[in-house]
């Protein structure tokens, strides 16, 4: 049962990041269309609303929803009640991956009403959140206790404040050829 259960635990974790990744840079261009012109901004930020809401609600939650089913079965299957510290800590990171599901679903409410409270920097630098998690799951099950944990806390913190510094640097040399 579980030759079964690992890949499609897998195939609903790589769809649910995919879903995670392009819906924000879909609130990313949403929000820049609030800056166009008319009729431009309401033609752009209407069919913005529909790509996000069949992404929302088409990948992003079903592959969130058979990720749990999936992986809790393999869990089940696997370990039983006795779960390994190393799967502990990435259920903590898979947590943390779901709270940032659940504030995705608060800018995805606000914007289908066009209420726009981030700006598309605040939104892209948050993007990159999905892309920590990302990485430290994936250390976390392939290294599993071979890892050590401080190595592993100061590896992640780094790629965090690399991936950040990319965004700034990205940020400003778009901001120079735009000539702001």
């Amino acid at each position: 049962m579980s030759q079964y259960l690992l890949p499609l635990h897998i195939i609903f974790v790589v769809t649910w990041f995919a879903g995670l990744f392009y819906i924000v840079r879909l609130f990313v261009y949403h929000t820049e269309a609030e800056k166009k012109a008319e009729p431009e901004k309401s033609i752009l930020q209407a069919q913005y609303k529909i790509m996000e809401r069949r992404l929302w609600y088409g990948i992003t939650w079903p592959s969130a929803i058979l990720t749990y089913v999936f992986g809790f079965s393999l869990i089940y299957h696997l370990y039983g009640m006795s779960i390994p510290a190393w799967l502990l800590i990435k259920l903590c990171f898979v947590f943390g991956l779901t709270l940032y599901q659940l504030q995705n679903q608060v800018i995805f409410s606000r914007l289908q009403k066009n209420n726009i409270t981030w700006s598309s920097g605040q939104l892209r630098m948050w993007n990159e959140l999905a892309t920590i998690f990302l990485v430290s799951i994936v250390f976390i099950v392939t290294m599993q206790d071979k890892l050590s944990w401080i190595w592993g806390v100061i590896g992640i913190l780094l790629f965090g404040f690399m991936m950040w510094g990319a965004i700034a640097i990205y940020k400003r040399a778009r901001e120079k050829k735009e000539g702001k």
